[in-house]
C-alpha cells in the first residue's frame, strides 16, 4: 500500500485560484450570450447561413441543447434546402454527419446527437452513388457508412445501448445491409467477448423474435417453397442451438444476470413442458456446482412456478415442487436479504 506521505502535493496560490474562477466565469458568460442570441434568432424565424453557424457554435459547447438541434433542422428545411440542388443537399447532410461523428467521439451517449443523425439519413435525396445507381445511390452509400459507424462505436463500447438502438434502426430502415444471419453472428461475437453484454443479448432476442414471427404475409422470396414442416424443423433446430449457447454462458458466469434474463425469454411461458423440465434439470445440475448462486436459485423458482401453472397438462408432483420452491426461497432470503420481502411474497403465493 502506498503511503499518502509519498504523494507530492502542489500548492495552488490564491492568485491562481482566482484566475481559474474568472476564466470559468468568462466561459459561462460566453455560453449564456450564445444561448440568448440563438433563442432570439429562433423567435425571429430567420433561416440564414449565419443562423446555421450560430447553432454549430453552441452545439459544440452543449450537444444536449435540443432546441438548437431543432432550430438547425428548421434552417435546413426552410432556408438551405429550398435554395440548393440535390447534390448540395447531400453535401450539407454529409457534412452534418461528419460533424456529429466528431461529437460522438466525445459524447457517445447523448441522445440528441444520435437523433440528428437519423434525421439526416431520412432526408438524403435521390441521387447517384459510388455504384452509379441513379435513385438510391446516395442513400445506400450513407446507410452503409452508418452501419460502419455503429460498429465502430460498439467496438469502443460494446454495451452502448444508444449504438445498439441505432444499429437496429439502420437494419430496419435498410434491411439489405445485414441479413438476420449476419446479425446473429455479430451478436454472438459480442456476447462471446463479454457474456455480461445485456444489449447484445437483447439485440439477439429481437433478431430471433423477428425470424420466428415470419407469417405468410411477411414471407420473403427466400422463404417461398419452404414447407411448413421444414420451417418448423429449422426453427426448433435454431432454438435448440440457442439453449446450448446460453447454457455455456450460464455455466461460465452464473452470477451474471444478462444470460439468465435471455434464458427466461427463450422459455417464455413454459408452454413446451419438455423444454421447461429439461432446463430445470440444467439449473439443478448447475446448482450442485454453485449452491449459493442467486440467479440459479431465482430462476429455478421461476421455472418451477411455470411448471405449477401447467399442472393440469402434466403429471407433476405439486407438493414436491412447492417444497423445493420454499427451500430455494428461504436460501435466497439469506443470500439476498435486500429482497427478502419479495421472496416471502412469492412463498405466500405458493
Amino acid at each position: 500500500m502506498v503511503s499518502n506521505h509519498n504523494v507530492k502535493r502542489t500548492r495552488v496560490s490564491p492568485e491562481a485560484l482566482e484566475a481559474k474562477r474568472l476564466k470559468e466565469l468568462s466561459k459561462v458568460k460566453e455560453y449564456l450570450a450564445l444561448n440568448d442570441d440563438l433563442l432570439a434568432r429562433k423567435r425571429s424565424k430567420t433561416y440564414r447561413k449565419e443562423d446555421f453557424e450560430a447553432t454549430t457554435r453552441i452545439l459544440s459547447i452543449n450537444p444536449e441543447f435540443y432546441t438548437a438541434w431543432n432550430y438547425r433542422r428548421e434552417i435546413f428545411l426552410n432556408g438551405l434546402f429550398p435554395a440548393s440542388t440535390p447534390a448540395q443537399i447531400d453535401e450539407f447532410l454529409s457534412s452534418d454527419l461528419d460533424m456529429t461523428m466528431a461529437q460522438l467521439q466525445r459524447h457517445p451517449k447523448v441522445y440528441w446527437i444520435w437523433n440528428h443523425r437519423r434525421w439526416c439519413l431520412e432526408h438524403v435525396p435521390e441521387g447517384p452513388g459510388e455504384d452509379g445507381d441513379s435513385r438510391e445511390g446516395w442513400r445506400r452509400d450513407n446507410w452503409n457508412k452508418e452501419m460502419f459507424v455503429a460498429e465502430k462505436m460498439l467496438d469502443r463500447d460494446p454495451r452502448n445501448f444508444h449504438a445498439w438502438n441505432y444499429r437496429r434502426y439502420i437494419v430496419a430502415s435498410w434491411p439489405s445491409i445485414r441479413t438476420k444471419d449476419d446479425e446473429l453472428k455479430y451478436t454472438k461475437k459480442k456476447i462471446q467477448s463479454n457474456f455480461s453484454n445485456f444489449s447484445a443479448w437483447h439485440q439477439r432476442s429481437k433478431v430471433l423474435g423477428a425470424m420466428w414471427e415470419v407469417t405468410p404475409a411477411t414471407r420473403t422470396e427466400q422463404d417461398e417453397g419452404m414447407s411448413s414442416h421444414h420451417a418448423h424443423s429449422c426453427c426448433r433446430l435454431i432454438i435448440l442451438k440457442e439453449f446450448e449457447f446460453v447454457k455455456s454462458a450460464l455455466w461460465t458466469d452464473p452470477g451474471d444476470q444478462s444470460a439468465w434474463i435471455y434464458h427466461r425469454w427463450l422459455i417464455g411461458e413454459g408452454d413446451d413442458l419438455v423444454v421447461l423440465q429439461r432446463e430445470i434439470d440444467v439449473i439443478e445440475e448447475l446448482l450442485v456446482e454453485e449452491p449459493d448462486s442467486k440467479w440459479c436459485l431465482d430462476s429455478l423458482v421461476h421455472f418451477q412456478r411455470l411448471l405449477l401453472q401447467h399442472k393440469d397438462e402434466s403429471s407433476v408432483d405439486v407438493s414436491s415442487i412447492q417444497q423445493r420452491c420454499v427451500f430455494a426461497l428461504t436460501k435466497l432470503e439469506a443470500i439476498d436479504p435486500k429482497r427478502k420481502q419479495r421472496y416471502q411474497d412469492i412463498k405466500s403465493q405458493l
